[in-house]
């Protein structure tokens, strides 16, 4: 039976990288309490700027560094998302936390994906470079990869270069970008934007077969409130006051 979405994966497959991501938006929506919100300390000078030069009101400030901090936390998944994708080619794997990302069977190939082009900084860099090399000195046969799912140009080239001072260069090290890296998996020019072209459908599919609602409760604005209102401070004031309290000068907000 012909797959109703892609040709490169299963249709279960891909419902399963949906249900996965899909998992990951709701632990990261469910109840945002005070203390989930607080676990890295809240950057109040931002938030006064914030609230100034966009012209929020306290209330829609906080909704928005929530809506942040739950941002963050899912683009990390959706390079989970991509790896999981991938992993369902025929002849690929996932790492499963095994030093990479996707392999091929084989060994013939080693990749580590990264979302965004910019996620990396030099020592990084450096430490992505010396692990594909180490992988491509183990594996004779083996071409290795840094995937960009999204790079700001469609290349598929040689890495070298210079990093903190060193000059790195290896004849079977490589970068990538996330259209090209799904054409060398599939065969298939065109697959990265044939997945982006029928997600809208197989994420309505997913949702109409799902059974159970799962219902957010994110506390953290409420507890916030009514702590600033027995406070008598304003709400930003309370979430530095409850942030900075050690601060010099800072235990004295009204």
């Amino acid at each position: 039976m012909a797959n109703k979405y892609l040709n490169f994966i299963s249709d279960e497959h891909l419902m399963k990288c949906i249900e996965n991501l899909h998992k990951s938006y709701t632990k990261a929506k469910a109840n945002v309490s005070k203390k989930k919100f607080y676990n890295n300390k809240i950057d109040t000078i931002k938030l006064t700027f914030d609230a100034k030069f966009n012209d929020l009101d306290e209330e829609t400030l906080i909704k928005t560094e929530i809506n942040r901090q739950i941002d963050k936390s899912i683009n990390n998944s959706i390079g989970t998302f991509h790896e999981q994708i991938l992993g369902g080619i025929r002849g690929f794997e996932m790492g499963n936390l095994s030093g990479f990302d996707i392999k091929a069977i084989d060994n013939t190939l080693f990749a580590d994906i990264k979302n965004k082009h910019n996620t990396m900084n030099s020592s990084s860099a450096e430490s992505l470079f010396q692990k594909l090399a180490k992988y491509a000195d183990t594996y004779k046969q083996a071409k290795c990869y840094w995937v960009q799912i999204l790079a700001k140009n469609s290349f598929n080239e040689s890495w070298f270069g210079e990093i903190n001072g060193k000059e790195y260069s290896h004849s079977r090290v490589y970068k990538i970008s996330g259209d090209q890296f799904y054409k060398l998996l599939t065969g298939n020019e065109n697959a990265f934007f044939e997945l982006y072209t029928i997600l809208p459908q197989a994420i309505s599919d997913y949702l109409a077969n799902k059974k159970e609602d799962e219902s957010m409760n994110n506390s953290a604005l409420e507890e916030i409130t009514k702590s600033s209102i027995s406070s008598k401070r304003s709400i930003l004031d309370k979430i530095t006051f409850e942030n900075y309290a050690y601060y010099s000068g800072f235990d004295k907000l009204k």
